[in-house]
């Protein structure tokens, strides 16, 4: 399961939209470690003059290495921690997570690292099974 969902909250969705503030907070509480990593990702970029920031330290164990999988995999997980923030989110090797400006998003950096090539490039044999 991807989320931990408040009856409260889950009783809302059933009779019709939810905030998203209310949203990203169950995503914030259900993932606290890809939380943490996007939170600070959006920080780093925040407080740089660059087009993105990332964050490419391999996770403690699988179960922080799931919590990136799950909220970066899921369309609406993504999208919401996309509009908290305020940033475009990309995602390689099951770990490395950038955050890029809005405006960076079509531009060389953002092709660079979505790129078929850029994966390629940070490959390593460690890095096979994540």
């Amino acid at each position: 399961m991807s989320l931990d969902v408040p009856t409260a909250l889950l009783e809302k969705a059933e009779s019709g939209p939810v905030a998203d503030a209310e949203f990203v907070d169950c995503v914030r509480q259900s993932l606290p470690y890809a939380w943490s990593v996007v939170s600070q990702v959006a920080t780093d970029l925040r407080t740089s003059d660059g087009e993105f920031a990332d964050h490419a330290v391999t996770p403690p164990s699988e179960a922080e290495r799931g919590q990136l999988l799950r909220a970066l995999a899921s369309d609406a997980i993504r999208a919401g921690l996309e509009r908290h923030f305020g940033v475009k989110l990309a995602f390689q090797n099951c770990h490395r997570v950038a955050a890029f400006r809005l405006a960076a998003v079509g531009g060389d950096r953002y092709q660079a690292f979505t790129s078929p090539r850029g994966q390629l490039l940070n490959q390593s044999p460690t890095l096979r099974n994540c």
